[in-house]
């Protein structure tokens, strides 16, 4: 078994709202466990209001994040990339893990809208983790 942490890349076009949303799910869940990178390939001036919203209401605070570019080196440098929307704009490279996630896009949406994206971000992040780390240690 591999003892290297695993890494993911989430990507969406403004990384203002689904791919912030995933990261911090799965940095929250996994607590270190995993490497975990958000990027945009035309990231916004900053991240949508209401899912720093919706996200609070779960109990993790991405207030302070900022988008970020999408760059090549970010796709190589991690195991699992995941797009939510971004079209062709992700670099794709040999033996990478690639998921495209279908989902709603949060922009221009207010909380009511954003609250069942960001539940199933959740599930699917919790799918994700149970693919991609060891199971704990049973004692």
């Amino acid at each position: 078994m591999s003892t290297a942490v695993p890494s993911v890349l989430f990507v969406c076009v403004h990384n203002a709202g689904r791919s912030q949303m995933a990261a911090a799910f799965l940095t929250h869940l996994t607590q270190g466990r995993v490497q975990v990178r958000s990027a945009g390939s035309a990231p916004a001036d900053a991240v949508n209001p209401a899912v720093v919203e919706a996200m609070h209401e779960a109990g993790i605070d991405i207030s302070a994040e900022i988008p970020k570019m999408l760059t090549t080196d970010a796709v190589r440098s991690s195991d699992v990339v995941i797009t939510m929307g971004c079209g062709d704009a992700c670099p794709i490279f040999p033996g990478k893990r690639y998921e495209d996630w279908q989902l709603d896009d949060p922009a221009g949406q207010g909380i009511d809208a954003v609250r069942p994206i960001r539940d199933e971000i959740e599930t699917r992040v919790r799918a994700l983790i149970a693919e991609i780390t060891p199971a704990p240690e049973q004692a």
